[in-house]
């Protein structure tokens, strides 16, 4: 008897237009549109992803600007700079390019 009290209970409890409607708008906010939390999740995952791009991105600048210092600073430096990049070579210099395969 208890249990078919509680089941009817329940099942009034299901049934409730206020308990249907606060389920519908849970999923609507849960699955739908794009201000849902499945896009929210994804969103910030791809600022996480995007923001260590930038940290790389920033690395990558300080060392060209270290070595454009370097190489207007230092002749040595451009030279060797030039002749590694750009395969220059004084007069009476000749150049051997060794392919290293991995």
């Amino acid at each position: 008897m208890k249990t078919s009290t509680l089941l009817l209970t329940l099942k009034k409890l299901v049934l409730n237009k206020y308990v249907i409607t606060i389920i519908i708008f849970a999923n609507v906010l849960t699955f739908c549109g794009p201000n849902s939390l499945v896009n929210r999740f994804q969103t910030r995952r791809k600022i996480r992803v995007l923001e260590q791009e930038i940290g790389d991105y920033n690395q990558r600048i300080e060392a060209n600007k270290q070595k454009i210092n370097e190489l207007e600073t230092n002749k040595d430096n451009l030279e060797k700079f030039a002749r590694e990049q750009y395969l220059m070579k004084e007069d009476g210099e000749d150049i051997y390019l060794i392919d290293e395969e991995k």
